[in-house]
């Protein structure tokens, strides 16, 4: 397994699709995983910190999870297959551990809000894993993978408000 890093939530421009870019931890690869608009919040406000009225599921998991008497060790993003990506929870109770089948997307937020290990498969990572970089340092829509000029959280979760204020439901039907 390959520890990642989430590096940015960014809106694809072809298909107004968020999409995960995670880059591995000490290497040069991204791994890009589209996710859906919500899942997109969830992990904008993991991201920001941003508390809400009332539990959003990925609070609702941490919390069964940790009521449970169990902790988050770790997340892993395990294959793809027919181009769906899958993940699982790994978990840790009274020295037992205890895998959850995840969508990678939740499986982030989660880790995001617990501080856990996001881990890619070798294999996936491999196979799946991009080299990214800026052609044009003007075009916002372009994939920024250099630590000092990465977007901080702030911009990232306005980022995802934009996108989530301007999509329409016929923007689904593509």
């Amino acid at each position: 397994m390959i520890e990642v890093v989430l590096r940015a939530v960014r809106v694809d421009v072809g298909t107004s699709t968020p999409l995960l870019l995670l880059e591995e931890v000490g290497g040069e690869r991204v791994l890009p995983i589209f996710i859906g608009a919500p899942e997109a919040t969830a992990i904008a406000y993991a991201l920001g910190n941003v508390e809400t009225p009332r539990p959003m599921s990925h609070d609702l998991l941490g919390n069964v999870i940790g009521s449970l008497g169990a902790q988050l060790f770790s997340v892993e993003i395990t294959e793809l297959v027919d181009n769906v990506f899958y993940a699982n929870l790994r978990l840790l109770r009274d020295r037992e551990e205890i895998s959850v089948s995840a969508r990678p997307s939740d499986a982030v937020a989660l880790a995001l809000r617990s501080g856990a290990p996001i881990l890619v498969n070798d294999e996936l990572m491999a196979l799946q894993g991009r080299l990214l970089s800026i052609e044009d340092e003007d075009d916002e829509d372009d994939v920024e993978l250099d630590e000092a000029d990465a977007p901080n959280e702030a911009e990232l979760v306005a980022e995802l408000r934009d996108f989530l204020e301007t999509i329409r439901p016929e923007d689904f039907n593509q």
